[in-house]
């Protein structure tokens, strides 16, 4: 059975304007696990229709998708809202029933999405400074940080070994890496053009 985790107080505001209030809502998997999803509700009375996330996250137990949920930052939400109305591809949606939707989700299935959607571009947030971009990784849990060094390809590191890495060690090695290769690609632009 579905239950709502965390119901978040501030709003979470969409590109078009439209404000959500996020709720992050877990559940058990027929094998066990638990796994977690947050749903948007339109925060005023708008002709808005609730969205739902896919699976945000895949936890051994309940308590861990508590622990999960309660470490959610506003980034985080402000991402799942963007990835909720936006898909990059039709993921399926937990199961649940809930009254706020009028029909349930379908069934989880075994095929997820891409197995490494970072959740921010670190060269975007870098050009806009290296203190954001450290405060915004900070905020993140270790294995989005591990996520974002897969999508980027900023290690040649195995993706277990990263796995077990403190998130500190992790957003250190993004930001070098990424302050890197801005340096390298700001040199090539300044590098004449040889005719």
């Amino acid at each position: 059975m579905a239950e709502v985790l965390v119901q978040f107080t501030e709003p979470v505001v969409a590109k078009d304007g439209t404000t959500y209030i996020a709720r992050a809502c877990g559940a058990e998997t027929t094998n066990g696990m638990w796994q977690g999803w947050i749903e948007f509700l339109p925060q005023a009375d708008e002709d808005v229709e609730p969205v739902r996330s896919s699976r945000e996250t895949t936890q051994p137990n309940r308590q861990d998708t508590i622990y999960w949920a309660t470490g959610l930052t506003p980034v985080f939400l402000e991402g799942a809202l963007d990835r909720a109305l936006n898909p990059l591809t039709k993921a399926p949606a937990p199961h649940v029933l809930d009254p706020v939707f009028s029909e349930p989700a379908p069934p989880v299935s075994s095929v997820e999405g891409p197995s490494h959607e970072s959740v921010l571009n670190p060269f975007s947030v870098y050009r806009k400074g290296e203190a954001l971009l450290r405060r915004q990784l900070a905020a993140l849990s270790g294995w989005h940080l591990v996520n974002i060094i897969l999508a980027y390809e900023l290690s040649e590191q195995r993706e277990a070994d990263l796995a077990v890495t403190p998130p500190s060690v992790l957003v250190e090695l993004i930001v070098s890496a990424v302050r890197q290769r801005s340096t390298e690609s700001a040199s090539a632009d300044l590098t004449p053009v040889q005719d």
